[in-house]
């Protein structure tokens, strides 16, 4: 596969598991290990939390993700969370033109970006005004003292400089002349002042880099590669970036630096991956799998356009893509492709996903394989554009005229946004109808270490296109029945056209059983109405998992947390914490949101209390009502950021006190499969 389009990708090869790989030994309550006289030294600790905050033209997307990278070509187990304002250029030094990017990395394996930085990297007042209320108390503030002029603080509010009127001294302030030192170190590149400022970020970036004793190389290959057109400006960010390494190596401003060891991961090569390269990757994948073409048919969106981008390198694969003038023409585009042989995709987010309403009930009609991406982000209208959310869940089920059902799939984190992608295909192609994929933002922007998988080992999909007639005609010779169904999955025959013998009617209006004639008989349309709810409601799907540990004395938990999508790092982060305190809480995701898994209806009856965290007003917990008549607790949240584990450890420990307090309901157990937690997964 091409690079990863945002320069974040680091390939890491483990021969073994790296508990068999050496490592740096863990020092007791994070006290320092020794150090080579007159050297900083070093502080081994099992992970930390970094945010870099500045104004959007300061780089902090491209900061946050080489120091990603660093920290993946390391072994570190890692998370991110970007977030950046919809404006291309917001307003300079402005609160809303603030954008950071926060990266959990550690020693272990972790759930989430992390709920506050340990670090706070403020390159002007407005970044500091905006995150510092996130960083606890006796957390690090690295500064650009420069910026802090008297106009930039008055933008924000600022009267007096925070870092000179005591304000901020229950934090470990550390005011450092960022831009004036690489101004100097740029001095004889060549460059203006002006432009030599920009390449602050990389200054910082070198700095970090020895703080937290993150590998160089991948970064000056990464700015060796980017600028090799512009030899003036690669030179002077690779001279900003080593300035603020030999920086951090020859001041004494730190008392210590920080060591971060390997995570044990299985044996395997791994990348950094973000949500929307690894969905590309997965339909891509998956295409090859069932040997057909992919045919990608999209218009720009925000957060779904790096799906686009991504399959555009990816020629040399079999698959085409089309940037269409809108929306419509994009999903026409790829319902164009399905019916002629390819597999037809196209991605958009919540808006794009309106427009395009018409033609995926067109492909409910012709029932043909169509995959729909939804990369979900703020609403209603335009909304939060570059801000997380789960609020098309019921547009991505209901969303169209009529009686038109589909099936909806979710992923549920960066690296799974490539298993869903290649379920999605699976069942588009298998029942011969179109799915709806649902990411969002979080996933879409945030990535994490990703096992390669060997291609030889997923599974097969067959697409078993049509290859001449399958029935007769009133006459009793050979005719093609477009509508004739698999008896096992009621998916009808995948006619290319232009194969002999296979010529039909094609198109919108209703269609006869069998012949695929236009039938306007009441009974018919009844009848086609309930084969085409049917053959969703049998597509083939896992049954539920319920993470449900047994106590000693044999109990189970009488409180479930049930997740979908994005929401699953937050919730097993904080059912762990739960866990930790002696709550007894199981947990179970869903990764098919239509139909759903077997067993959910069982799972739900078997719990006192089923709690419900959700990105939106509540549209998944309104479904299982109706469906269950299950009184599911709904806990939605639309701040256009995910959740925090710690806010769910505090729902989980509200919903396990509000238990009624009998002996018959302490004895409940789940119908559905139990299994034992990952001891992969650790704290968040």
């Amino acid at each position: 596969m091409d690079p990863d389009p945002r320069g974040v990708a680091a390939v890491m090869r483990l021969e073994s598991p790296t508990p068999d790989a050496p490592t740096a030994p863990r020092v007791e309550d994070g006290a320092p290990a020794p150090s080579a006289p007159g050297s900083t030294p070093v502080q081994k600790v099992a992970g930390v939390v970094i945010r870099f905050a500045g104004d959007s033209g300061d780089g902090m997307q491209l900061t946050g993700d080489r120091f990603t990278a660093e920290t993946a070509s390391l072994g570190n187990a890692l998370a991110t969370l970007p977030n950046f304002p919809a404006e291309i250029r917001a307003p300079q030094g402005t609160l809303p033109g603030v954008s950071s990017f926060q990266l959990q990395f550690a020693d272990h394996v972790v759930l989430t970006p992390g709920d506050a930085p340990d670090v706070l990297v403020a390159m002007n007042p407005a970044a500091l005004r905006a995150n510092i209320a996130d960083l606890p108390r006796g957390g690090v503030v690295i500064a650009d003292a420069d910026e802090f002029t008297k106009r930039s603080l008055q933008k924000v509010g600022y009267t007096v400089s925070p870092l000179e009127d005591g304000s901020l001294e229950s934090y470990q302030v550390h005011a450092l002349p960022l831009t004036s030192m690489t101004v100097e170190a740029l001095k004889d590149s060549g460059l203006s002042r002006k432009d030599s400022e920009r390449a602050k970020n990389m200054f910082a970036l070198g700095m970090l880099s020895w703080l937290y004793d993150r590998p160089t190389e991948a970064t000056e290959r990464f700015l060796e590669t980017k600028f090799a057109r512009k030899p003036q400006i690669r030179d002077a960010n690779l001279t900003a970036f080593r300035a603020g390494w030999a920086f951090g190596e020859t001041t004494e401003g730190f008392a210590v630096r920080y060591q971060v060891a390997p995570a044990e991961h299985p044996a395997g090569t791994y990348r950094n991956i973000t949500g929307s390269t690894a969905l590309a990757y997965g339909l891509a994948t998956a295409a090859h799998k069932a040997g057909l073409p992919l045919v990608l048919g999209s218009y720009p969106i925000t957060p779904a356009s790096d799906i686009l981008h991504a399959l555009s390198g990816m020629k040399r694969f079999g698959v085409t893509t089309l940037q269409a003038e809108d929306e419509i023409a994009g999903v026409g585009i790829a319902l164009g492709a399905s019916f002629g042989g390819s597999l037809g995709v196209t991605t958009t987010s919540g808006p794009g996903l309106a427009l395009k309403a018409e033609t995926i009930g067109l492909a409910v009609m012709l029932e043909l394989p169509l995959v729909v991406v939804d990369v979900q982000r703020g609403g209603p209208s335009t909304g939060l554009p570059t801000k997380t959310e789960q609020a098309d869940l019921l547009q991505a089920m209901y969303g169209r005229n009529g009686e038109s059902p589909l099936p909806v799939v979710a992923a549920s984190s960066p690296t799974d946004c490539f298993t869903a992608a290649m379920e999605a295909v699976r069942i588009a192609v298998t029942y011969r109808t179109p799915v709806i994929l649902l990411s969002d933002g979080y996933l879409a922007n945030g990535s994490e270490p990703w096992a390669l998988p060997s291609v030889a080992d997923l599974p097969a999909i067959d697409p078993a296109q049509a290859t001449g007639p399958n029935g007769a005609g009133d006459d009793g010779r050979p005719a093609f029945r477009p509508y004739l169904r698999d008896p096992e999955t009621l998916a009808r025959p995948w006619a290319v056209p232009g194969t002999p013998g296979l010529e039909h009617r094609i198109g919108g209006l209703e269609k006869a059983d069998v012949t695929g004639e236009i039938s306007y008989e009441p009974e018919n349309h009844e009848r086609m109405t309930g084969l085409r709810q049917a053959k969703v409601d049998g597509v083939a799907v896992p049954p539920l998992e319920v993470d449900d540990p047994v106590a000693p004395d044999g109990t189970r938990a009488r409180v479930l947390v049930l997740g979908w999508g994005s929401t699953y790092g937050p919730i097993a982060a904080a059912v762990r914490d739960a866990r930790a305190e002696g709550l007894q809480v199981a947990r179970a995701h869903l990764r098919h949101l239509n139909p759903f898994p077997p067993g959910l209806g069982d799972a739900l009856r078997a719990y006192d209390r089923v709690v419900l965290p959700e990105m939106n007003g509540g549209q998944l917990a309104l479904l299982l009502r109706a469906r269950y008549l299950v009184d599911v607790q709904s806990h939605g949240r639309v701040r256009g950021r995910p959740f925090s584990a710690g806010e769910l450890l505090d729902v989980v420990r509200d919903a396990v006190a509000a238990l009624p307090d009998t002996d018959s309901a302490a004895a409940a157990s789940p119908a559905a499969g139990a299994v034992a937690e990952s001891p992969q997964e650790a704290r968040r």
